[in-house]
């Protein structure tokens, strides 16, 4: 199990989080600052990640697993549990330099709903099908 720390924003007041993370199971414990916790579980930490994001959509959780263009592919789902992702870029092929860790501190274009991650991916896979051709 690792502990993380991620900045939570809501109501333009700034908090840490604590999120324990169990990649074997995977499950991730999220405390609150004010005590307040609960465990989520599902099929790779990543949608652990994006449960918690959708049930607490009035915060904005300030990682890169919660911005729009970041999504492991199927090769990091099974590797890493989802903790490695991918920042997709639209009309560029993914390449190891857009590996990230879906824990680290992000700002920018941060979702409430990991619907909007999904949409964005398969927008960016019809940018680049027809870049090799």
């Amino acid at each position: 199990m690792t502990k993380q720390v991620v900045i939570v924003v809501k109501d333009g007041q700034r908090e840490e989080a604590r999120l324990e993370v169990d990649a074997a199971k995977p499950t991730i414990l999220l405390t609150f600052k004010n005590g307040w916790s609960k465990e989520y579980s599902g099929t790779d930490v990543y949608s652990c990640l994006g449960e918690i994001i959708k049930e607490h959509s009035d915060r904005k959780f300030l990682c890169k697993g919660a911005k729009l263009s970041v999504r492991p592919s199927s090769m990091s789902f099974q590797m890493s549990s989802g903790i490695a992702a991918y920042d997709h870029v639209l009309g560029k092929h993914a390449s190891r330099a857009d590996l990230v860790n879906i824990f680290e501190y992000e700002d920018q274009q941060i979702v409430s709903d990991p619907q909007q991650q999904e949409d964005y991916f398969y927008r960016w896979l019809e940018s680049i099908k027809d870049l090799d051709e």
